[in-house]
């Protein structure tokens, strides 16, 4: 099921304020969420609400043995590494498995060995998010910076949280977990709520959806001009930014509604002057989540200075991995952390820090597209082959004249252009709900009523971080 779908809207949605503004206290409600969230992610495929349970009885285990008075060092780190194995072992199955088939049997192939079919497995939705939920809390009461819980339907409500499930923000149970046993419920709280989930709905439905019409146009053409490539890549890389943060909009404001309060998700990314500060502004649960899982336990910055840029190098590899089994993902991680790693050396500045800001900001989204011609090419030759097309050195096809008159409508020029003034802006969502006034509530409820409308004339309505 996807929030912007009419059964979601209509039925989902209102049913469960409903029921849940009914029950009386956390006791009754925390069920009725984990429920409805098992519902809610098994609404495609039932099947794929036993992979959530089973990491979840697994972590909460792992954590009450973890925690267990008198439990052994020894013990404690079992407990924690069968939680890491296990999930890892979840996603090694689901989320790459297929890829390793298909890198093993081209290297047969090469070497003149017998080929064979490989085996297809269904990626479950959300896979990624909710295992590294569940994982960071073991290693979290492991580590003593989180409270072990003691209610296998308090963790279940944490895992299962429907909100956030499918494409976060990655929630941290150390940043629920007082919620999990008691929250505030006010009216102001449910206003703001419903503002932050009506602008995240306004964002995808009608600014990331048309724009990746236009992107899907250019980046399935087989080949387009020089200006057609960037066009696309441009509208790729709104269709991005307004489809996650448009979704992380609708998480926040629905988790506002049920008494939750999650961590905001994005920061004006595309205001950046340097990689650096893009990635403390673009998907900061990732980020942070990569951080203290991953970059710190591999050393961070406390060895050489070759150690520090191998642990910034493979932090953005298995970060680029982790959005998806293909190598393109694997260059793009490569891509960010070189980066990155130029950046450090010149003490976390851009090569073009001595520009104006304005150039600063545009340069860093330049190189910030560069990589979403990554992420966006069904494989690495194309991605090459795209990026060959936005600098002129692939010969433009026949079509192009074609492709050019679908491209350049006024509709579609309005809304890039529209696009382009909404992420210059400095005020954000979750600035604009923090102060509410008569005004604020009529665009909102003009800008909601408007999108729903248009959910209804759409047939293009992708959320590209489901496949994560």
């Amino acid at each position: 099921m996807v929030f912007t779908s009419h059964i979601f809207m209509f039925y989902f949605l209102p049913l469960c304020l409903l029921l849940y503004y009914l029950l009386p206290g956390t006791r009754l409600r925390n069920p009725l969420i984990t429920v409805a969230s098992y519902i809610f992610y098994g609404w495609w495929k039932p099947w794929f609400v036993t992979l959530m349970m089973t990491s979840t009885v697994i972590d909460y285990i792992a954590g009450r043995v973890i925690s267990a008075p008198g439990s052994s060092p020894r013990r404690r780190k079992a407990a924690l590494l069968v939680s890491i194995c296990a999930n890892l072992g979840l996603l090694a199955v689901f989320k790459y498995a297929m890829f390793a088939q298909q890198n093993i049997d081209w290297l047969l192939q090469v070497f003149g060995g017998q080929g064979f079919q490989v085996l297809q497995i269904t990626l479950p939705i959300g896979i990624s998010f909710y295992t590294f939920q569940t994982m960071s809390y073991s290693i979290d009461v492991y580590l003593g910076a989180a409270p072990p819980v003691r209610n296998l339907g308090d963790f279940s409500c944490f895992v299962a949280l429907f909100p956030q499930l499918i494409a976060g923000p990655i929630v941290r149970y150390n940043t629920i977990a007082e919620q999990l046993a008691q929250r505030d419920h006010t009216v102001d709280r449910f206003a703001s709520g419903v503002a932050i989930f009506a602008i995240g709905f306004g964002k995808k439905i009608l600014l990331a959806n048309p724009m990746g019409a236009v992107a899907d146009a250019v980046f399935n053409a087989g080949g387009a001009s020089t200006l057609a490539a960037w066009y696309g890549a441009v509208a790729y890389a709104l269709q991005i930014y307004f489809d996650f943060s448009g979704y992380s909009d609708m998480a926040i404001g629905l988790g506002r509604m049920l008494g939750f309060e999650f961590p905001k998700n994005f920061d004006s990314p595309y205001h950046s002057q340097s990689i650096t500060e893009f990635w403390r502004r673009w998907h900061v649960s990732l980020s942070s989540w990569l951080r203290d899982y991953l970059y710190i336990p591999l050393g961070g910055n406390r060895g050489s200075e070759r150690r520090t840029y191998f642990n910034l190098e493979m932090t953005m590899l298995l970060g680029g991995l982790w959005h998806g089994a293909q190598w393109q993902f694997v260059v793009w991680g490569a891509y960010h952390g070189t980066l990155l790693g130029t950046e450090r050396a010149m003490g976390k500045k851009s090569l073009y820090a001595g520009l104006p800001r304005p150039l600063r900001v545009v340069l860093t989204f330049v190189l910030v597209l560069f990589s979403w011609v990554l992420f966006r090419a069904a494989n690495l030759t194309l991605a090459l082959r795209y990026l060959g097309d936005m600098f002129g050195l692939h010969h433009a096809p026949q079509a192009t004249g074609l492709l050019g008159a679908e491209l350049y409508t006024l509709h579609n020029l309005v809304l890039m252009g529209l696009s382009l003034v909404v992420v210059s802006r400095k005020t954000q969502s979750w600035d604009f709900v923090q102060r509410q006034s008569w005004v604020r509530v009529a665009l909102v409820l003009g800008l909601f009523l408007l999108a729903l409308a248009a959910m209804f004339t759409q047939a293009f309505n992708p959320f590209l971080y489901f496949q994560f």
